[in-house]
């Protein structure tokens, strides 16, 4: 694997990262609310790239779990 397509790799993985931890998110926090199931699965990337801010707060952090 070449380090052009083990660097895709990684950036594809970390893509589905943080969609899949902010619509965990939204979930627990639309069924507290009492809202539809529905309501969870928002994502809106612009043009495939996956803004800052959601990054930031939905990325991976280097905090390990004890």
């Amino acid at each position: 694997m070449s380090i052009q397509e083990k660097s895709r790799a990684l950036m594809v993985r970390q893509y589905h990262q943080v969609k899949n931890r902010q619509q965990s998110m939204m979930m627990r926090a639309a069924q507290e609310l009492g809202l539809p199931e529905e309501a969870s699965h928002y994502w809106n990337p612009i043009q495939g790239k996956i803004e800052h801010t959601t990054r930031l707060i939905y990325g991976s952090s280097h905090a390990a779990m004890s």
